[in-house]
């Protein structure tokens, strides 16, 4: 499971690092074109408008601040439309699973595990204020649209320092099948049995194979739509950190099976050997279990849209993903258009199909995680900023709009600060390469008091736009 601690450990790390860590109308001025003509009177060329600019507000490490004091919530949001920004993205359901919103299905949430002020610890929340409801009034109140996003498919956390468990499927034994099993190399085990604190901390994903948890989370995003969003965003809609080695339910296997239209006879090393972390040379039966796996959250994508739609067709509905295209297999998500072809283009992990499953046309709205090191700005390839952005519109291929933007708290050379001077160069970089902006994460900004240079960023982008 070296992955998997890899993971886990560069996780928990970031949270100590920065605050703790990512078919409907919508509104034409995402993606107007950067010289457009007027097609009724080519001489006349139209107003270009000014890209919106999103900033995300992670729940977990916003806790301390808004969970109970509605007061903060409005000023800090008044600040933010002051900056330049345009929208917001309020997470109102953290790993554990639980939210901040109201639900027939999901229990509310009551505190989260932080670290804060030099220790690691619970904090709680102790009035009863409808947390979605207040950023929706003050957030337009002053301008700004808001959006909520979600944590997708997870359902508790295992904590270090002996803090515990959080989370419906620690609550509720009865859903333990809801978790994912792991091809682990001592053989197939439910996440649920990770019980060392010390080892195997860290969040407990749902199985997105599962009809259960689909009908689940389906209800859950039934009830988000009620609000007067502007937009809701799947975030972990994805298989979870164990990569490759997940998800080998028997739900799986039946549905795999079903997929290829023949039994496996050894499950599942037909398919990979037990702890495989890395695909190497991948089979035809490896590329269509790939391809299982991406057609498994596309057909949920599909779902959700839907779902959302048919509560209130005017929220735009979309996800965000994280930039890295080339690897993103190992999370089960094919995010582009299903007019690109991977296989074609030289990715020895797809299958010819795994084209169909790209969901990117099942969005109103993306977020592209240009997650790159504050030494890597521009660029034309993954892992620059500007790069992780001018690739992601060739295979989004004009199918959905998107704002692309970094980590200014957890990537490599944001840990400790002391960025103000690039930001300006960041926002240039990734919005004139994709249809708008986003940062993750507000907490960063007020720690390292950004306030000013995304402001100047904003100011200096803006100036195409004055008459």
């Amino acid at each position: 499971m070296k992955i998997f601690k890899i993971i886990a450990v560069s996780l928990f790390l970031a949270g100590f690092a920065a605050c703790q860590e990512p078919d409907a109308p919508w509104d034409p001025s995402w993606n107007t074109p950067e010289n457009p003509e007027n097609p009724e009177n080519p001489e006349k060329p139209q107003i270009k408008e000014p890209k919106p600019r999103y900033v995300w507000i992670d729940c977990a490490a916003n806790f301390f601040d808004y969970a109970n004091d509605r007061d903060k919530i409005a000023e800090d949001l008044a600040r933010i439309k002051e900056v330049g920004f345009t929208d917001v993205i309020v997470d109102v359901r953290p790993t554990n699973g639980d939210v901040m919103f109201k639900s027939t299905v999901a229990a509310p949430m009551v505190r989260v595990d932080a670290w804060h002020k030099g220790s690691y610890l619970w904090l709680e929340r102790t009035v009863d204020f409808d947390y979605l409801q207040a950023f929706i009034e003050e957030g337009h109140k002053v301008g700004l649209k808001v959006n909520a996003s979600v944590n997708t498919f997870v359902g508790g956390c295992l904590c270090p320092y002996g803090l515990g468990t959080d989370g419906m499927l620690y609550r509720d034994s009865a859903k333990k099948d809801w978790a994912t099993v792991i091809n682990s190399k001592s053989g197939l085990v439910n996440t649920m049995d990770l019980t060392d604190s010390s080892t195997d901390w860290g969040t407990r994903f749902l199985n997105p194979a599962s009809s259960e948890v689909q009908k689940f989370l389906l209800q859950m995003l039934a009830d988000l739509a009620k609000y007067d969003l502007d937009g809701i965003v799947l975030d972990r809609c994805r298989y979870d950190d164990y990569g490759l080695m997940s998800d080998f339910s028997e739900e799986s296997r039946t549905k795999f099976e079903s997929f290829i239209g023949y039994s496996i006879t050894n499950y599942p090393s037909d398919i990979f050997a037990p702890g495989t972390e890395d695909l190497g040379n991948p089979t035809t039966l490896q590329k269509q279990w790939l391809a299982f796996r991406a057609k498994t959250i596309h057909d949920f994508m599909e779902k959700a849209s839907a779902k959302v739609h048919s509560v209130n067709p005017n929220i735009r509905f979309g996800a965000y993903v994280g930039g890295w295209y080339s690897t993103y297999y190992t999370s089960g998500v094919n995010w582009a258009s299903p007019k690109y072809d991977p296989s074609a283009a030289g990715y020895a992990w797809a299958s010819k199909d795994y084209k169909d499953y790209g969901y990117a046309d099942h969005c109103d709205f993306m977020f592209i995680g240009a997650y790159a090191s504050a030494t890597s700005i521009w660029g034309t390839n993954e892992w620059s900023m500007q790069g992780f952005c001018s690739k992601a519109a060739g295979k989004f291929m004009g199918d959905v709009p998107f704002a692309g933007g970094p980590d200014v708290g957890n990537s490599p050379g944001f840990e400790n600060g002391g960025q103000a001077s690039i930001i300006p160069d960041i926002i240039d970089a990734c919005i004139n390469a994709s249809d708008g902006f986003f940062v993750f994460d507000l907490c960063h900004i007020k720690m390292y008091d950004y306030w000013d240079a995304f402001k100047r960023g904003f100011d200096r982008y803006l100036r195409d736009f004055e008459e």
